[in-house]
């Protein structure tokens, strides 16, 4: 056992990959994966934003390197899994954290959407976490256990309030939450059935964290977001940093299953 309760949070040594890693929130999750020792495979489809993070993360004292493919193409998940088994042999943590798709209304959408934001968020989690399987259980005989975490959202569990969005043009579409409440249920089906390898899965859903193009949008719609929050106010990016670590490591050894809001407490009333 650590003499330390904070060292039960470090990755020191751990192999770490991370969807979706320039975004919003992806990128404060990097910094959090590399800052508590691990080495960080950043994936995104932009190399030119993937190897500027990777330059960051190096530059910061971490280490990192650029996995530049679109994570829907079942062939490029194979590849760069086999890339980081002929390198390191082990996979400690996967984030499945890309996600996708337009904004709109129920009137706006189509089947189409339904299908990509299903590939995305559901299919491409399966798919890189079978890939990962081998490389995780190799991991999880070395540690106290893998972990997978499974980005998903507060409208995975409940329905947006459409009088909030106004004119800011970020309404969210019932494609986007039917499939987060797909990946909410993927993490139960995935912890349940992978624990006997000692890999734990877990999900958090992020509430208000948004853009700041959609505020410019629209002045009123900041306040009416903090409005429906217990807490009166959205989130910072870095407010992810702490629950990712906290499901990454060896910290939440005996958690899996789990879906955590990250919400200010939007859920909860």
């Amino acid at each position: 056992m650590p003499a330390n309760a904070c060292d039960k949070f470090r990755l020191d040594g751990r192999i770490c990959f991370l969807s979706g890693a320039t975004g919003q929130l992806g990128r404060p999750m990097a910094e959090a994966l590399a800052s508590a020792g691990a080495h960080v495979f950043v994936n995104g489809r932009c190399r030119e934003a993937v190897e500027d993070l990777v330059s960051e993360l190096r530059g910061n004292g971490g280490k990192a390197s650029a996995a530049c493919f679109d994570i829907i193409d079942g062939a490029a998940v194979k590849d760069a899994i086999a890339e980081i088994a002929r390198n390191h042999a082990r996979l400690d943590v996967v984030v499945n954290n890309a996600s996708s798709g337009r904004a709109g209304t129920f009137e706006d959408m189509e089947s189409a959407d339904f299908e990509q934001s299903y590939r995305v968020n559901v299919v491409a989690a399966f798919q890189i976490v079978k890939a990962a399987l081998p490389l995780l259980q190799a991991a999880a005989k070395l540690t106290a256990g893998a972990s997978v975490v499974n980005i998903a959202s507060m409208y995975g569990s409940v329905s947006p309030d459409p009088s909030i969005y106004g004119s800011s043009g970020a309404n969210n579409p019932p494609s986007y939450g039917s499939a987060k409440a797909g990946l909410i249920q993927f993490t139960k089906y995935a912890a349940c059935h992978l624990a006997r390898d000692r890999i734990r899965v877990n999900c958090i859903s992020p509430g208000p964290f948004p853009s700041q193009r959609y505020l410019d949008n629209d002045p009123g719609f900041h306040d009416r977001l903090r409005s429906k929050t217990p807490s009166a106010r959205t989130g910072d990016p870095h407010e992810m940093q702490g629950p990712l670590l906290f499901l990454a490591s060896d910290a939440s050894s005996y958690v899996t299953g789990i879906n955590l809001p990250v919400d200010g407490g939007w859920t909860a009333w």
